[in-house]
């Protein structure tokens, strides 16, 4: 996926957000000062250890949890500025939560858990159930409308989960730990159909993730928490190669960095290709690990995106960051 422009301003905006739980002895600080600045199309990953506060953050972006001090606004409205029944609005129209345990209705058929938020807000079944077999459709499961969830595999319903966020048609999607629970071939293929959605869908999706390898393939934009508060924002290849102290340091530590770079991180403008153009064609979102190995023995790759040329990576510059990334000389 090519790198997401992040003009004008942001969609969703959190500013100072701080939670605590409890009184006395037994307060408990889980979130401190969070600032965010998610933008339009974004893919913005918030990861970090158990217990550092990223679920929490989270929840206050649609108010399931409200802040104990701090802001959250869509589009310039404070969303602490509105009535219960707003904030449901919000919630039905604008901000779609996906969960990890796919909070399905099991007497429900999977079209009908697709178009659950439409029939909320009080849309007619037949016009629901349209909007719902389109996005099943977007998310691979076309023939899948009259089943059950019992009758779906865990990346099946994964799927439908996503279903009914695309189905609202909401501006954001709110996805905490969504593939956790799944196994790891199911786990790409729905990392790559989320990228793949968000895309071509121009959807902004936040993440909750652990797993420091997802949040790179998955993340134009990243906020690593620890203990409650930011400890660094940025692209992966900020955090990858300029972390911002010795414990973010210790954290990217284990990542493969290799799969966490990208074409477009090493893109040689058009009109800067001193070399003769190669036959080999890349995505600006494939990995260098990937990019590596289409090459075979060829000196470059083009890199293009719908038809269009982006630029070009070469051999040498390809395998002087895998060898960097990888703690080699090259």
């Amino acid at each position: 996926m090519a790198a997401v422009t992040r003009a004008g301003e942001p969609l969703l905006v959190a500013r100072g957000l701080s939670k605590s739980f409890g009184r006395g002895a037994r307060r408990k600080v889980a979130v401190q000062g969070v600032d965010l600045d998610i933008h339009r199309g974004d893919i913005y990953v918030l990861i970090g250890l158990s217990g550092s506060g990223k679920s929490t953050v989270l929840r206050m972006l649609n108010r399931l949890i409200d802040p104990t001090t701090g802001t959250v606004e869509l589009d310039g409205q404070d969303l602490s500025d509105l009535t219960p029944k707003q904030l449901r609005e919000v919630r039905n129209r604008r901000i779609s939560m996906v969960f990890q345990h796919f909070a399905l209705f099991p007497h429900r058929t999977v079209r009908e858990n697709a178009a659950y938020g439409l029939r909320l807000r009080g849309v007619d079944k037949a016009r629901a159930w349209d909007k719902a077999d389109e996005a099943l459709s977007i998310v691979g499961l076309a023939d899948w409308g009259d089943a059950k969830p019992s009758e779906l595999s865990g990346g099946m319903k994964q799927r439908v989960g996503l279903a009914r966020a695309l189905t609202t048609d909401a501006d954001v999607i709110l996805m905490d730990e969504p593939f956790s629970a799944l196994d790891p071939l199911i786990r790409t293929e729905m990392q790559d159909l989320l990228v793949k959605l968000a895309h071509e869908l121009g959807r902004t999706v936040v993440v909750v993730t652990h797993d420091l390898n997802e949040a790179t393939q998955l993340g134009t934009h990243i906020t690593l928490l620890a203990q409650g508060r930011v400890a660094q924002t940025g692209t992966a290849v900020d955090i990858l190669t300029s972390p911002a102290d010795d414990y973010v340091r210790r954290f990217v530590g284990e990542v493969d960095r290799a799969r966490a770079l990208k074409a477009s991180d090493v893109l040689v403008p058009t009109a800067q290709w001193d070399q003769a153009v190669p036959e080999v064609t890349v995505d600006p979102g494939h990995t260098l690990a990937q990019v590596a190995a289409r090459l075979g023995r060829s000196h470059g790759a083009a890199v293009t995106e719908n038809g269009s040329l982006l630029g070009y990576v070469s051999t040498e510059s390809v395998l002087s960051a895998v060898a960097h990334v990888e703690g080699r000389v090259a």
